[in-house]
């Protein structure tokens, strides 16, 4: 199925030297870039890393060291990404819990300051597993008719990229309402509705470190808009001030600022807690 798109969505996917969105490196980003009028532009780039890739990464994904070792730096392309994103929404395997929180980190490190929060990011992994829980091998055979190992070299990001598109093509057919009579099993083809449904937390920043919660007053009553809508605020998920107001706690404890920037926590979870700052510091004026 064409998507039907108000803007470009980027299908992507990365591999990287490990899970840690602070210490870990990315080495390899494909991508499609799908225009409303249906043009698709593939580009895949290998990465160097700046430090040694793992055995266990090597052997799952191919990627040598050999393979990067001529390769740019996130850095050398980062310009070149920040604007071919611009404007873009996105769209991914497990992406809103890894690859957009890592690429987001990338950027940063960088010294750009890419805002996902303007974006509508699809999670094509959320989709499948509330509607059938499996992985996306599984997902391929089950959308697309075909096993995956015989179409794609699995763990490689340009492969499992092409195979995410065509399995969210196949959702989109699949769960479309001309073809499925019960509305909780209907997908529209709509990417504000895919990005609410691939949502599967209220995350402040992509790591979870602060959440939304819903405002109280003193009795307990959530707290609502002129539109009937509840009220949320930016709060602690960790440590000693959890469930405490960030602005609150900003106000009572302002070097807990200062020890969050200066500690081992992800450049978005700092960056988010700044702009909490900033609009606190301006609101007070």
């Amino acid at each position: 199925m064409k998507l039907n798109l108000k803007r470009p969505l980027v299908v992507f996917d990365l591999e990287t030297t490990g899970l840690d969105l602070v210490k870990d490196r990315v080495i390899q980003i494909s991508y499609i870039k799908v225009y409303p009028e249906g043009k698709e532009e593939r580009v895949n780039q290998f990465v160097n890393p700046e430090k040694t890739i793992p055995d266990v990464v090597v052997e799952l994904t191919g990627i040598t060291n050999e393979t990067v070792k001529d390769a740019p730096t996130f850095k050398d392309i980062s310009n070149n990404l920040a604007e071919t994103f611009k404007g873009c929404d996105f769209a991914g395997y497990n992406s809103n819990h890894f690859d957009i929180p890592m690429l987001a980190e990338e950027f940063l490190r960088a010294g750009i300051d890419f805002d996902f929060s303007k974006c509508r990011l699809i999670d094509v992994q959320t989709i499948f597993h509330k509607m059938e829980r499996r992985n996306l091998s599984a997902a391929y055979k089950f959308y697309c008719g075909r096993k995956m190992e015989e179409d794609f070299v699995a763990h490689r990001a340009d492969e499992d990229t092409e195979a995410t598109y065509r399995v969210l093509q196949g959702e989109l057919d699949m769960y479309s309402p001309e073809r499925q009579e019960e509305p909780e099993r209907q997908l529209n083809n709509d990417m504000d509705e895919l990005a609410a449904f691939s949502k599967v937390n209220d995350n402040v920043d992509f790591a979870g470190r602060i959440v939304w919660q819903e405002k109280k007053d003193a009795k307990g009553n959530v707290l609502k808009d002129e539109k009937g809508n509840p009220i949320k605020q930016e709060v602690f998920n960790f440590g000693k001030y959890k469930g405490w107001s960030v602005a609150d706690v900003l106000h009572r404890d302002p070097g807990y600022y200062s020890w969050i920037l200066g500690g081992d926590f992800t450049y978005n979870t700092k960056q988010v807690l700044t702009r909490i700052r900033l609009r606190e510091f301006c609101n007070n004026k």
